[in-house]
């Protein structure tokens, strides 16, 4: 009945309160840009200063966008589970009040206070954890073999549930793995592809960071490559997937949609840090650079081609697309499907993206330069293993 109720006070198709979150932001960081394009206007890199320890506004908007990118999967799971709740356990068995399982009144009281007042609301949380029951071990132990009781409820529920692989929780636990993973493999993306303008620091190949091991650890002097974080992320979900026994495939393809709207939101941190910005030009729309940030060879020039917003606004439309595929198309996939759209999404937009970027490390092909950023190359492999492999599956399934 718990569980019918939330279903029916939100109508699939009625605006979610993150759409608001994600238009005010939007609608703020563009007229801050419109406001810098006018006036030359550049926001002050630290947020906040405290006792001589200074928060960056990049560091604030990423963890924003990796956030409300969580949170958006976490959502989506939760309403997966209850749609395959509402599929396996029939209504009547849901509908039962919890009283009728003819427990003690104390047992009976703590369901209760946990908001869990009929049979299908036990059975939906049970799966997540009995620590969400609000239970001790004893009553959790009377609790089960109350439900065995029942006519109808099977045992696969309490021990297996299909709907426990989108336990939202597993969102917030696997979170920590894929992050922590996520940089370590950005990290070593950048490591051994580092920008030209790492020169200026003395860095001019990846055998220099090895000359000097604390360079390595040293983020305020070189970047993260979306690449390797990609790389890493999918490692930590794999462990942790096969460590909770979910499919990662599944997981990728849900978790494919937070990424991209985390890519929306956190590009903007490079507007503040006066980064990924491309080649000089005079449209209404450039960037202001100030001369500490410009790159060697422009220091003369004053506007750029603001790379970061252009890959911004592909990723919203990522996003966007991303959304769709999984409320609308997802049981028409494969599991993988939708985060191999996302791989070639993001190719596309960074190999166009690649062609007003300054600071790119070129490709080398036995000491040759091929005419293309690293970055380029990478993309148009991993869109076109992901076109592959998707085309394989599909044309072998319908042989």
């Amino acid at each position: 009945m718990m569980v019918q109720k939330v279903l029916e006070r939100r109508d699939w198709r009625q605006i979610e309160p993150y759409w608001y979150v994600i238009a005010v932001f939007l609608v703020a960081m563009l007229a801050l840009y419109a406001y810098h394009a006018v006036t030359g206007f550049v926001p002050d890199r630290v947020a906040i200063s405290v006792l001589d320890f200074e928060v960056y506004w990049y560091g604030i908007i990423i963890t924003f966008g990796i956030g409300l990118g969580a949170f958006v999967v976490s959502d989506l799971a939760r309403k997966r589970a209850i749609e395959i709740f509402q599929q396996t356990v029939p209504a009547p068995i849901r509908r039962r009040n919890v009283r009728e399982l003819d427990l003690p009144e104390e047992l009976v009281a703590a369901l209760e206070d946990n908001g869990l007042n009929d049979v299908g609301a036990v059975l939906f949380r049970w799966t997540f954890g009995p620590g969400s029951l609000g239970v001790n071990e004893e009553g959790y132990g009377l609790l089960r073999k109350k439900l065995l009781a029942q006519s109808g409820v099977r045992k696969s529920w309490l021990d297996d549930a299909p709907w426990r692989q989108w336990n939202p929780d597993h969102v917030w636990n696997g979170l920590i793995w894929c992050l922590i993973l996520a940089v370590i493999g950005a990290r070593l993306y950048h490591v051994f592809t580092p920008s030209p303008s790492m020169a200026e620091v003395g860095i001019d190949s990846p055998a220099d960071y090895f000359r000097n091991p604390m360079q390595l650890i040293n983020l305020r002097r070189g970047g993260l490559g979306i690449y390797g974080g990609i790389a890493g992320g999918a490692l930590g979900l794999l462990l942790f997937s096969t460590r909770q026994r979910i499919s990662a495939l599944k997981w990728a393809d849900l978790g494919a949609v937070g990424v991209a709207l985390g890519q929306f939101i956190g590009r903007w941190g490079n507007f503040f840090n006066q980064e990924l910005y491309g080649s000089p030009t005079s449209v209404p729309w450039a960037v202001w650079i100030e001369p500490d940030y410009r790159l060697a060879g422009f220091t003369e020039f004053t506007r750029f081609h603001p790379a970061f917003l252009y890959e911004s606004l592909w990723n919203l439309f990522a996003f966007f697309v991303l959304l769709t595929l999984w409320r609308r198309s997802r049981r028409r996939l494969f599991p993988g499907d939708i985060m191999a759209t996302y791989l070639i999404l993001y190719g596309i937009g960074r190999i166009l993206m690649e062609t007003v970027r300054l600071d790119s490390r070129p490709f080398k092909l036995g000491g040759l330069e091929v005419g293309l950023p690293i970055a380029s190359v990478v993309s148009v492999l991993v869109a076109i293993a992901m076109i592959g492999w998707v085309a394989y599956r599909h044309r072998r399934n319908n042989a």
